[in-house]
């Protein structure tokens, strides 16, 4: 009796393993997340937001964290068809998907006075003559996304960006410099400050050279701009909100961005930031893209 209660407590035990093990198969099978990777903390007690973020590139590889990430162009934008003299439409290229075409159909965007919709408008029509893009400048808040690599310390943080742009920016908690808000710049005049663990940067004094965006999204030089950087484990929040009184009906909020942290210690370390060059003169002086 007693041998026969042991192979039965034995074989019981196995068989509760075994379903543990068929269980955990099942979780990582359906997609459950591993345990979350802790958030690293400054001396005084911040979020660390040093690292490279993404890929690489402007905006460190960050996409909207709505976006399936399958870059799927036919799914996320049924309504374009290929014209008779299209070929490979489902490809992403400058005749086929325009992206200018593409980002009308967001329903993200920025509302203007009833009195700047024509210049919107004639903007965006000629977006190969006066895209600021073209004329080798900072594409500026909140086109340029997020940063592709942050360096922090404990009085200021220093943001890059694709291309050699870069903000160095106080995060002490001080005011805007009254002086240096008078002025105009493509970045703004940037400062910073903690709420929690969450990352608040308010930017002013703004000249009126980059867009919100592309589609002919001009702003003047009494937009303002404010930025939220929060970290959890491997992962950075990144949002931003701009107002512009003079033109905007309202203030706008992009579509949130989310970077992953790459774990490549040589990522981003390029040896010189790439010039801006001319790669597309015969298309910028026509009206290819529309």
């Amino acid at each position: 009796m007693t041998r026969r209660i042991l192979l039965f407590s034995v074989a019981a035990c196995v068989v509760a393993a075994a379903l543990a093990c068929a269980g955990s198969a099942r979780a990582q099978s359906n997609g459950a997340a591993p345990a979350a990777a802790a958030t690293p903390r400054m001396p005084d007690g911040h979020p660390d937001l040093t690292g490279m973020w993404g890929g690489g590139g402007g905006g460190g590889g960050a996409r909207p964290v709505d976006d399936d990430g399958s870059g799927n162009l036919s799914e996320i934008f049924p309504s374009r068809r290929c014209a008779p003299n299209q070929v490979k439409c489902s490809e992403y290229t400058n005749q086929s998907e325009d992206g200018e075409f593409t980002a009308r159909l967001n329903a993200n965007r920025p509302i203007y006075k009833p009195e700047y919709w024509d210049k919107v408008q004639q903007l965006d029509m000629w977006t190969n003559k006066y895209d600021p893009i073209f004329l080798c400048q900072p594409a500026g808040i909140p086109r340029a996304g997020a940063p592709t690599r942050i360096i922090q310390t404990a009085k200021d943080i220093v943001l890059f960006y694709g291309g050699g742009d870069y903000r160095i920016i106080p995060t002490d908690g001080r005011k805007h410099d009254p002086v240096k808000s008078l002025d105009v710049y493509f970045w703004g005049h940037s400062v910073g400050r903690w709420e929690g663990d969450t990352l608040i940067i308010d930017s002013i004094a703004f000249n009126d050279l980059t867009w919100f965006d592309k589609g002919g999204y001009f702003h003047s030089d009494k937009m303002r701009a404010i930025e939220r950087f929060r970290r959890e484990g491997n992962t950075l929040n990144y949002e931003v909100t701009v107002e512009d009184p003079e033109v905007l009906a309202q203030p706008w909020t992009p579509a949130a961005r989310q970077m992953r942290l790459n774990p490549n210690p040589d990522a981003g370390l390029l040896p010189e930031p790439t010039p801006c060059k001319d790669y597309d003169h015969e298309n910028m002086v026509t009206q290819i893209r529309h």
